[in-house]
């Protein structure tokens, strides 16, 4: 099939919903070979995907991934399709912690790290937070403590069949931007960050068409895939079926500038020490901002406040007294290894 397919590609064509998802369900059943996988992925970096693929690869990518029951109306995930080569420490996984904190029940989805110096199961492990959890231990985690983290690898098996081309490669593929619109609870309220924000306008539609309800998709300056600390944020907003487009800026919502190195690591560990840092109200003066910047726009995008400026402010409060130094020891309980000061 995909043989054919990939003729038509090469002269233009692009598939169509059904087309896209027939494909992706042939390769997550070890249908087609490596080769036709890394000439697929080839031809579609080169000219980019089109909503419609999105939405099929989605689909077909859902389909084999295993998922976790729960009863949550709002449930918010802020995975990002990560490669924005800069080195920053773990700030999505911060801000879940920290959303998970004021009550804002968090399925983090996410992985090891692939071209980050620190990736989300990395630094969950280094602070003592459990990861390789089975769909029923992560319902229950979801049902006690408000946060569970979904180690891609274990909701995603299929994904496999594409690993060998993926690292064949060696650059940013499809799978990049498919991570974060699959997560395996079926979240539909998300934050998420993407190195170039060409690609957020067909996330948010194809995120739409899939019944999500409030997105937020971020990319910050110089391609940061967080709302940035340094400068002005694109922002793609999906609310209640209507997306739209806007700048923010830490300034706008009472933030100083801040810098990039304060904000970059070199591994997991010293992301980890940074990350306890801020959730005991410590940590420098850009660190603990972009994670204010970033978990105030989740509180907006869960519904939790009325503006990005108000959730600013509800996470300060949150950081100054203690809610999340709390929240955190509480999270790692009897799982705790080393601890981080």
């Amino acid at each position: 099939m995909l043989k054919g397919i990939l003729a038509e590609l090469i002269e233009g064509k692009t598939l169509s919903e059904q087309e896209a998802f027939l494909v992706m369900d042939d390769v997550m059943r070890g249908q087609v070979d490596s080769t036709q996988i890394t000439s697929l992925l080839s031809i579609l970096r080169m000219r980019g995907e089109s909503v419609e693929e999105l939405i099929g690869f989605t689909k077909g990518l859902r389909r084999h991934m295993r998922t976790i029951q729960h009863d949550e109306n709002v449930l918010l995930d802020t995975c990002g399709t990560g490669g924005d080569g800069l080195s920053t420490f773990n700030i999505s996984t911060t801000v879940a912690i920290v959303l998970a904190s004021l009550q804002v029940k968090v399925a983090k989805h996410g992985n090891r790290k692939v071209s980050s110096s620190s990736g989300s199961a990395d630094v969950l492990e280094r602070l003592g937070i459990p990861i390789d959890t089975t769909p029923e231990q992560a319902a229950h985690m979801l049902q006690q403590k408000g946060m569970t983290f979904l180690y891609a690898p274990l909701y995603h098996q299929a994904v496999r069949h594409v690993i060998p081309a993926r690292q064949a490669l060696g650059f940013r593929t499809v799978f990049n931007v498919l991570g974060p619109l699959a997560n395996p609870a079926n979240s539909r309220h998300q934050m998420i960050g993407v190195w170039d924000t060409s690609l957020a306008k067909k996330m948010a539609e194809t995120l739409r068409a899939l019944g999500s309800k409030r997105v937020l998709i971020v990319t910050g300056e110089n391609g940061l895939d967080e709302c940035s600390i340094t400068g002005s944020t694109n922002i793609v907003e999906l609310k209640h079926g209507e997306i739209k487009r806007y700048e923010l800026h830490p300034e706008e919502v009472g933030l100083p500038i801040g810098t990039l190195r304060d904000i970059q690591v070199e591994n997991s560990e010293q992301s980890a020490q940074l990350m306890a840092a801020i959730f005991r109200g410590k940590g420098n003066e850009s660190a603990h901002n972009i994670v204010v910047i970033n978990a105030g726009a989740a509180l907006y995008t869960a519904d939790q406040v009325s503006t990005m400026k108000e959730g600013v402010a509800v996470v300060k409060q949150a950081l100054r007294n203690g809610t999340v130094a709390h929240y955190y020891e509480h999270l790692r309980g009897k799982e705790a290894g080393r601890c981080y000061a």
